[in-house]
């Protein structure tokens, strides 16, 4: 539930949200998804987290990156590390979650209700930190996939989750 004078600040965790859209084969238009939450209350703030890869100008990202530090939506990325695993398969890591932490506490005294795109259970703890400063938390991912994408401590955790098929007519492009 949202309030029309409440302050939001919306914090998404890029490649959960991306996974999580992926999983129930969901294409979202950030323009909407901006709107809709400004609809929903007094948007204060919206970040975006991500790790990009050093000297990759053909990243599939690029051009949602972009797109969003014109539109409105902080940036928040570092570089991620490539390295191959132990069966010779390339893997990128980049962890955005203690950015997205720190953001999260240092805004907490700003706003009224925070709205999470994760279903990272590692959140769990922050959720909680949040509320007792008398914030309220909404969390954003899905069940709807299998395995779901969230953690059930965090969805338990959690003032209000919103499920992301339900937003589908809200915010999703036309396939």
């Amino acid at each position: 539930m949202f309030f029309p004078d409440e302050r939001l600040g919306l914090f998404i965790d890029g490649s959960n949200l991306h996974a999580s859209l992926k999983a129930i084969n969901l294409d979202i238009d950030y323009k909407l998804l901006k709107k809709e939450f400004m609809r929903r209350g007094k948007l204060l703030r919206a970040y975006y987290y991500t790790a990009l890869l050093e000297d990759d100008e053909n990243s599939p990202l690029r051009p949602l990156v972009d797109w969003l530090s014109y539109n409105g939506f902080t940036l928040v990325t570092k570089s991620a590390k490539e390295y191959t695993d132990s069966l010779g398969r390339r893997k990128v890591k980049g962890n955005m979650d203690i950015e997205l932490a720190v953001n999260v506490m240092e805004l907490a005294p700003h706003l009224d209700h925070i709205v999470i795109f994760s279903g990272d259970g590692d959140f769990c703890s922050l959720v909680e930190s949040i509320q007792r400063q008398g914030v309220r938390v909404s969390i954003v991912s899905t069940t709807r996939s299998q395995p779901s994408m969230i953690s059930d401590d965090l969805r338990r955790q959690a003032d209000n989750f919103i499920e992301l098929e339900d937003l589908r007519s809200i915010i999703g492009r036309p396939s």
